[in-house]
This record gives structure tokens, sequence and C-alpha cells, in this order.
């Protein structure tokens, strides 16, 4: 289905959630980066983002003539489960599936869906709701998800640009939401919820769902990118992007678009650079900037993807937040960002 088809009013508006913190992990070590040439942005966008099937995220008991049942359930269905198919219908929204389930009125169904990564095959049948003489599965699913986050570059020569610096997760399962499609759009940060600590911040944005500035081809850990339409929208000078080993401890800046459409320059400190890893926390930053202090408390939901800036180069962006201290946060390198949408 096409994405302006879709109900907007039923996606999750508000801050794309900033995680909070966690132990570092090894991993294998990711490329590097050095030389490329990108703009670093700063600027808050809504973020629309329609999934590639429908994620259950949990299942309920339907009431029926003959008592409550959870078909969901019953036939293998769980929690984090991709649904991409019943019958021979390929199903990319809540409206698709319902539809299917009215035509199927109880019989026998085929129920294709992705579970960790893997195909797998079940088979059910939806029963009729005496509530509503609806047929239902019993099944909770999501198909999108909206928020504001902050694009950290765009690439002039290709028109990539790249945004938040981490994955959009499912609020329910934790798990990285499947693209099929999704756009930046404008967006105005018209309030700011100050960080404290045990309690995120966030900036709230006003969204323009009638101008699309670009978009997404992917969702990944390291970020979500896609394909600038309007590069006048992310005017700047371009500079080179650092290599793994010329991030420093020491000082850096962040651009932070904290009020309105206006991106504004903040000094933080890297008080760590965490060895080459698979977690997508590379750096421990911390916020001295008094002016930004005094006006989110720190780091906010909201401003991930904010663009990290050290000795005339591009090194990374803002993460995730600390939520026992605002101050405090992480940031992913620029190199992970690049290898994840091609451009390293």
């Amino acid at each position: 289905m096409n994405e302006e088809t879709r109900p907007f009013w039923r996606l999750a508006l508000g801050a794309l959630l900033l995680m909070a913190a966690m132990a570092l992990t090894a991993f294998p070590a990711f490329a590097r980066s050095g030389g490329t040439t990108v703009v670093p942005v700063g600027r808050a966008v809504g973020i629309k983002l329609f999934s590639d099937g429908v994620v259950v995220v949990g299942t309920s008991e339907v009431t029926t003539d003959r008592g409550e049942v959870n078909p969901a359930r019953a036939c293998g269905l769980k929690e984090g489960d991709i649904i991409t198919h019943i019958n021979a219908t390929e199903v990319d929204s809540i409206e698709e599936v319902e539809a299917v389930l009215q035509e199927a009125r109880g019989e026998v169904m085929s129920i294709r869906a992705i579970r960790d990564d893997k195909q797998i095959q079940l088979s059910g049948r939806a029963v009729l709701c005496s509530a509503d003489g609806s047929y239902k599965l019993g099944a909770w699913v999501r198909d999108s998800m909206a928020g504001i986050g902050t694009v950290t570059f765009y690439c002039p020569e290709t028109g990539v640009f790249g945004a938040l610096g981490h994955g959009i997760n499912d609020t329910d399962t934790a798990l990285l939401m499947p693209l099929e499609s999704g756009s930046i759009l404008p967006a105005t940060v018209a309030a700011v919820q100050r960080g404290e600590a045990g309690t995120p911040g966030q900036l709230r944005g006003v969204f323009d769902t009638s101008v699309t500035l670009g978009l997404l081809d992917s969702n990944t850990d390291g970020g979500v990118f896609g394909t600038l339409s309007d590069p006048s929208w992310a005017p700047g000078r371009a500079i080179e992007t650092a290599e793994r080993n010329q991030v420093r401890a020491g000082r850096a800046s962040i651009l932070a678009n904290i009020n309105g459409d206006e991106v504004k320059e903040y000094a933080i400190r890297i008080d760590r650079v965490y060895p080459e890893s698979g977690d997508c926390r590379d750096f421990l930053i911390e916020v001295t900037d008094e002016e930004l202090l005094n006006a989110t408390g720190g780091i906010v939901q909201g401003m991930s993807g904010s663009p990290i800036l050290q000795n005339g180069r591009l090194v990374g962006a803002v993460t995730h937040v600390m939520i026992d201290d605002p101050t405090h946060g992480y940031g992913v390198y620029v190199g992970r960002m690049l290898e994840r949408c091609g451009m390293n």
C-alpha cells in the first residue's frame, strides 16, 4: 500500500526514543573512514517509517460465543514475529491484515512470517468476535512509526543523508523495524522538556506532513539513511570525516536544533573513545555548554543524530543518553554510519 494512503493519526508521534546506557560487547571491527566529504547538518526532522510486513507486538484473548480464545498464540505466533503474507496475500498494513481476516471468514489460513531473520510457516484461523461481529486473530500488530530526530550529514555528490545514529526500533519488542518505505519531513522544534536524572527529556516538534524532504531506503543499527530530494534544505560547508584513530578524548562540539529551525554549535567533551566494537556506542560524551545545559539539561530525546565535530572534522553523531545523568551520553563513529549507507 502506498504510504500516503495510510492514516497518519495511528503513528506513534513524539521523539524517537534514545536508549539508556548499556555495557559494551565485543564484535568484529567495523571499517574505517577518512577523507569522505559531507555537509554536517544538525537539523531536526519528522521521520515516518512504514514496515515491510506487520510486527506482532503481543497477543490477546478474543471473546467468542464459546468463551475466550487466543488464536494467535494457538497457531504459534510470538511477539517480535513479522507477518509478511496471509494465504497468498502480502500484508504490509493493519488494514490489509483486517481485510484478509474478514475474507477468510474463519477458514484455516497459511501465515508466513519472519522470526530471528528466518522465514517460518504457520497455520491458523481467525475467530468471530462476539463483541463486534468481526473476525480476529488475537494478535496486536504495528505497521508504522513516526517521531522527531536529527539529520547528521548530507553528501552533495550522491544526495545521501544519514540521521539518528541508531536504528528505529519497535517500542514494544525493541527489534529493528523492517523498512518498506519512509520519509523525512520538515519539523520545527516548538518546546523542550528538560532532562532530569531518571527522566529523559525530549524535543517537541511540529511536522509539516505536506512536504517530503527525502525518502528513506534503510533502517540500520547505525542510523537511518536515504536520499534528500531538496538539497537547498541542507546548506553549509562540506568537511572531511575523521578516521577512527583521529578521534581523541578532549574538546569537541555538536550541532543541535533545540529551538524552531535554528542550528547552533554547542561545546561538549569526548570523555572516552572506546575500542572498535560492534556496539554503536563508540564515544562517551559530556555536554559542557552552559547554554545547552540550561535549555535542555543535556542530551534529550530527538537530539539523536546531532553531528559531533572535532578538529574541523565530522567524527560521529549523538546516539544515546544516560538516563541517570542527562549531561552524559554516547556517540557513534561516523565511519559506522558511512558503512551502513554504502558510502564506505
